[in-house]
């Protein structure tokens, strides 16, 4: 890559005199163009985006089709308010939704703009149909910025800081994790004491969850875990929120992670790729749950802005009539075979996991205590941006590097990736400290 120029040190002076800091950007460049999974910074320096908007650009930078679709709406209705008068738009989004994760059940959308506005308003959903107040999350779940967002993620740093106190009846569950000793049975036994030490089942308006936990460590949920707790929420009547807005939208090798596990969610959340980079998210549930709020309980001014809806009618269009889930299958067999030979190279990757194109490389001290490294994982990334490679850094300690490229990645564009990323680590592993994470044996 060509040395940072002097538009980037501009910027990056204008920047830190006039944006707070507590915003914190991965890597230090600004870019000026897309297109499909690649991005170009101001001094011409060319990227392969294996970040894409943290999983927002399934179908790739500025795919033209949405643009001409935004285009279009643009001429006619930017913007309305929904609350104020209805657009075709809207309608014809929240229709294809509920056909495509209702499934010829009866399903209700309401449309917002952000995930975490998503969850909030799941939970008001959930709370009002149940008349309950508490809801149970899990350790290492991510499930947005706001206070009720971060008093339901499940770790502390960066995101709890000192902004507290946080939104009361919310409790945590561990989530399994095979890397680190937490089985399917032993995460549903400390369930079973949770109901019955802190919150009884009767007082617990949801569980939620993700299939795949996204900024908490790329860790899949088991199959079995995920049917025990469908189970044991219809069981006690509690509604099952599924938190699908990092792994929606074919990024798990099929259309929703919960598709992986033959069970039915009651409300599903989702945003990130539902507009292929435009804010727009959505709560999608059964009818009855999704109308127990009285009209005017729910909404915003931009939720469901229409030239967003008319983006994302752009993306069905791409996911029904395409190749895109197909397409996150192989790339991410690809991906994954490739991640694992890496692993075996270098001592340094304790755990490689994930689930379709959705996946992450842990980086440990060493494989017996698997003490997190989150330097080494900050060496890696820097070291792969300076190649041309663009990841970013996930779970509690953040030391795992995470995978997201465009789902219209080629199966070139995953070979650059791993020669990369390798290289990436071989320059890490010689400026670590002697003994730890060196090339395996």
């Amino acid at each position: 890559m060509n040395a940072l120029g002097s538009q980037t040190d501009e910027l990056a002076v204008a920047r830190a005199s006039q944006v707070a800091r507590g915003l914190l950007t991965a890597h230090p460049i600004f870019i000026e163009r897309a297109e499909g999974a690649r991005v170009w910074d101001v001094d011409g320096n060319r990227y392969l985006d294996f970040a894409a908007g943290i999983g927002v650009l399934n179908v790739g930078h500025n795919h033209p089709h949405i643009v001409a679709a935004v285009k279009r709406q643009l001429e006619a209705v930017s913007h309305m308010c929904f609350q104020v008068a209805g657009y075709e738009p809207y309608v014809a989004l929240a229709a294809r939704l509920n056909r495509i994760i209702g499934r010829g059940e009866d399903y209700r959308s309401v449309f917002l703009t952000t995930g975490a506005e998503a969850i909030e308003n799941a939970v008001k959903i959930a709370r009002a149909y149940t008349n309950r107040p508490g809801v149970i999350a899990f350790r290492g779940g991510f499930h947005g910025r706001t206070l009720l967002g971060v008093t339901l993620t499940g770790f502390a740093q960066p995101y709890r800081q000192n902004f507290g106190p946080f939104a009361p009846e919310i409790y945590h569950a561990p989530f399994p994790d095979t890397y680190r000793g937490w089985t399917a049975a032993s995460s549903l036994a400390a369930l079973d004491e949770l109901f019955a030490t802190e919150i009884a089942p009767d007082r617990v308006a949801a569980v939620i969850i993700e299939p795949v936990q996204g900024d908490g460590g790329f860790n899949p949920a088991p199959a079995d875990f995920m049917q025990a707790l469908r189970d044991l929420t219809s069981r006690h009547g509690i509604v099952l929120i599924v938190d699908e807005i990092q792994t929606g939208f074919g990024r798990t090798g099929k259309m929703f992670g919960f598709d992986h596990f033959n069970i039915r969610p009651d409300l599903v959340t989702i945003a990130k790729s539902l507009a292929g980079g435009l804010p727009l998210s959505a709560v999608v549930g059964r009818v009855d749950i999704m109308n127990a709020p009285a009209p005017g309980g729910l909404g915003g001014t931009y939720g469901g802005n229409a030239l967003a809806c008319a983006a994302a009618g752009a993306v069905l269009d791409l996911f029904e009539g395409g190749e895109l889930v197909a397409q996150a299958v192989r790339r991410g067999e690809q991906l994954r075979d490739g991640l694992v030979e890496l692993q075996r190279k270098y001592s340094a990757i304790g755990d490689v996991r994930g689930l379709g194109f959705m996946l992450a490389a842990e980086f440990v001290v060493d494989r017996w205590t698997k003490m997190p490294d989150p330097q080494f994982a900050d060496a890696v990334m820097s070291n792969a941006r300076e190649r041309g490679l663009l990841v970013i850094k996930c779970g509690v300690h953040r030391n795992i590097v995470r995978f997201l490229g465009p789902l219209v990645a080629t199966e070139r564009d995953v070979a650059e990736a791993l020669r990369i990323f390798d290289a990436a680590i071989a320059s890490s592993v010689t400026s670590r400290k002697p003994g730890s994470g060196n090339v395996a044996e």
